[in-house]
């Protein structure tokens, strides 16, 4: 597996071109923004991108996706069904923040409708790039319909927002909700080993083990509405 890491946007997002070293194939996660390097690096490379493979519909995850999918229209473009409002929003999602429209182009956030999604992610697929197979699972919590992406053989978990090293996502943002997004890391995150590399859309590489044992909302030392910290 290749991975090649882009810090995109204001919001700083790791957007990702994975591609499947024997093969040439590849998807891009998570595109936050759009980024001439990183069509250059999959042309440069001769990969063929079959997929624009979003976790969730936040803005900050799916800010380049038109800009992707012009340069490569053959690719999919793949959301879970419960997103497609946010997804469809997108133009309007920086308004929902509060942002004024005046600030939008200065902060790079005045976006067009986003391209029509060609499918939906379903819980439980297994989704193949080249030799690479991804176990694709719900993660609703951060919204309704995150999902994870798990190369288990390779033992590494792409997980959006749901879990970032020291913390998790946040679940005052419509469609969020805290016990939901905890049943989903540990049913779907936590359970695949401390070994796994977690690639989060924010921040550094983690990996399970350490946010079982240090995480303070994995761990014990956090209880959401008791305080910061029992």
């Amino acid at each position: 597996m290749i991975i090649a890491k882009f810090v995109l946007s204001i919001f700083q997002q790791n957007s990702r071109i994975v591609a499947c070293e024997k093969t040439g194939r590849a998807i891009a996660i998570d595109p936050g923004a759009d980024s001439s390097e990183m069509v250059e690096l999959i042309r440069d490379k001769g990969w063929e991108l079959q997929a624009v493979a979003l976790t969730h519909g936040h803005l900050d995850h799916v800010g380049g996706t038109k800009f992707l999918e012009a340069a490569f229209p053959e690719a999919e473009v793949i959301l879970h069904k419960d997103d497609e409002d946010l997804y469809y929003e997108l133009p309007q999602q920086p308004l929902m923040m509060g942002l004024p429209q005046v600030q939008l182009s200065a902060l790079g956030l005045d976006y067009e409708q986003p391209p029509m999604l060609t499918r939906n992610w379903e819980h439980g697929e297994r989704y193949e790039v080249g030799e690479l197979v991804f176990d694709v699972y719900h993660c609703p919590g951060h919204t309704r319909g995150h999902i994870v992406l798990a190369e288990k053989n390779e033992k590494m978990v792409f997980v959006g927002d749901c879990l970032f090293a020291g913390s998790i996502g946040r679940t005052d943002l419509p469609g969020g909700d805290y016990d939901q997004l905890m049943n989903s890391i540990n049913e779907n995150i936590i359970s695949l080993g401390d070994d796994f590399i977690v690639y989060s859309g924010h921040g550094p590489e983690t990996t399970v083990g350490d946010e079982r044992q240090n995480n303070p909302f994995l761990n014990g030392t956090y209880a959401l509405g008791r305080g910061r910290y029992v």
